[in-house]
């Protein structure tokens, strides 16, 4: 009687969060499942990518920890083929230290964040709160306005419809990418130090993670720029960070 009524006790200050893991190396997803399961509700497994994309589209889920390396469909396939579905779900990759280009990849197929194996559970928790704070914000944000304009108005971002158009034209952003863009649409004029977009826009400050924003910086600018090598909106100021001009 008195476990049962811990059991409940604890069940009741769960977060009421479904994240579904999709990893093939069996002793990497029970560790997952074994920590988070004392922070979220509901915890699933998948053990290849064909079971993964079966699950993930069928339910609902808050958050996917996607392994790169499946069997069936891969991680790049995977998490391309959910973001062409109506409903998006935050993607966060799980990848190996050698693999820099598919991480690149991954994000360039709309993953949210990566985090690199080996990794601490701790470094996971932290990573998985940033990207649902990010979530939080994003709704507060959209509850006042839907609609983000440029100071020239080339470029138009709806929250709701998570779309960017520019000069009529819909451009085809990275969830990350619209995540950055949308933050600086939010602060125009205002200038950001890499580590405060690396807090604010992906939620975390790790030192070594600046080139991160660097990288994503210069595909935002290959997308909205008219000319990327001298950009006009998003620019830089030497020595202190980016901001939207």
């Amino acid at each position: 009687m008195q476990a049962e009524t811990s059991r409940r006790e604890n069940l009741e200050h769960l977060e009421d969060r479904r994240i579904l893991v999709i990893e093939d190396d069996p002793d990497i997803a029970e560790l997952i499942r074994l920590h988070l399961r004392d922070q979220y509700r509901t915890i699933a497994l998948a053990g290849d990518g064909d079971s993964g994309f079966k699950l993930a589209t069928e339910e609902f889920w808050d958050l996917i920890l996607l392994d790169l390396r499946l069997p069936g469909k891969d991680g790049l396939q995977l998490c391309q083929a959910l973001r062409t579905q109506h409903n998006y779900v935050p993607i966060l990759m799980l990848t190996s230290k050698s693999a820099e280009l598919d991480r690149v990849l991954g994000l360039e197929s709309g993953a949210d964040d990566y985090i690199i194996k080996p990794f601490s559970v701790i470094e996971l928790s932290a990573r998985i709160r940033a990207i649902f704070r990010r979530i939080a914000v994003s709704k507060k944000t959209d509850s006042l306005t839907h609609k983000l304009q440029s100071p020239d108005q080339s470029i138009e971002l709806d929250t709701r419809k998570h779309s960017v158009m520019k000069n009529g034209v819909q451009l085809d952003l990275t969830a990350k990418e619209f995540d950055l863009l949308s933050y600086f649409l939010q602060h125009p004029n205002d200038v950001f130090s890499r580590a405060h977009l690396l807090n604010r826009v992906w939620g975390y400050g790790h030192e070594g993670y600046e080139h991160t924003v660097n990288s994503h910086i210069n595909r935002l600018r290959s997308k909205i720029e008219d000319d990327p090598t001298n950009p006009k909106l998003i620019t830089t100021v030497w020595g202190v960070g980016y901001k939207l001009s």
